[in-house]
């Protein structure tokens, strides 16, 4: 046991010393002398062994606010102050991309054919007025006794596919496919009144066919004046009518039978 404890002597032997850990403590305890000057309080220069760290001498203010309640200045303040206040930022609708007033304009603008359509609304990926005139044939289609909700919606994916191709091989700056989406969404508005009709009475009839046709003229002119307005093509308008025709048949053969 004898030799036990003379090894864990000699293996925990150490210089540091109380000595040494007083002499640091008076050499740096002081404010006046935290960036390490050669005086000290009694005179004498500090003992060989003594441990200053780097870090004491980087900063000579002191600290004075309290734990986990730490000090800022104005400065700081104002750097952690958000530049922007919560009036000053946009409204929610138009971040997601809903406007309302354009929205209306284009439902003028479908509703009445003869009006001359603005290319710079026209040009805009909506697709908030196309999912509600889709939703609204499919519910009055509902309400009249068919359920052509996947029809409707197939068809208008075909068609907007077939139509951006058309387009960007007849017109010279092209046209993304949300902005097709769009214009051919919005002028499926008349069919919506026509789904809404036979709701009330049946179109399998001289009325209804009158009916049915008048209104696939309706939305044809209606978007191929919006195509020829947002894309520059002055004098192909009957050249786009066409395939729109086609492709609101369609949706007439749905509603008339």
């Amino acid at each position: 046991m004898s030799n036990f404890e003379q090894f864990h002597l000699d293996f925990y032997q150490s210089n540091y010393t109380i000595d040494d850990q007083e002499g640091s403590y008076n050499s740096y305890g002081s404010n006046e002398n935290l960036c390490g000057s050669r005086k000290s309080q009694a005179g004498e220069q500090p003992p060989a062994g003594a441990f200053a760290p780097s870090e004491m001498c980087l900063s000579s203010q002191s600290y004075t606010g309290q734990i986990l309640q730490p000090t800022y200045s104005a400065d700081t303040l104002s750097h952690l102050s958000y530049g922007d206040g919560f009036d000053e930022e946009p409204p929610l609708l138009e971040e997601l991309g809903i406007n309302f007033e354009h929205i209306w304009q284009k439902t003028l603008t479908v509703l009445n054919p003869m009006k001359p359509a603005d290319g710079s609304i026209m040009n805009e990926t909506d697709l908030t007025g196309p999912m509600v005139f889709c939703l609204a044939l499919g519910a009055t289609l509902l309400m009249a006794g068919k359920v052509h909700f996947g029809y409707v919606y197939g068809m208008s994916a075909i068609g907007c596919l077939a139509m951006h191709a058309l387009l960007n091989l007849m017109s010279v700056p092209g046209v993304s496919h949300g902005c097709v989406a769009s214009v051919l969404g919005y002028c499926l508005l008349p069919m919506v009144i026509l789904s809404s009709s036979a709701v009330i009475f049946s179109l399998q009839g001289i009325l209804g066919t009158s009916l049915a046709l008048f209104i696939i003229g309706w939305c044809s002119l209606s978007a191929s004046k919006i195509f020829t307005s947002a894309l520059a093509m002055e004098g192909q308008q009957l050249l786009i009518a066409y395939p729109c025709a086609l492709l609101y048949g369609l949706f007439a053969l749905l509603t008339v039978f």
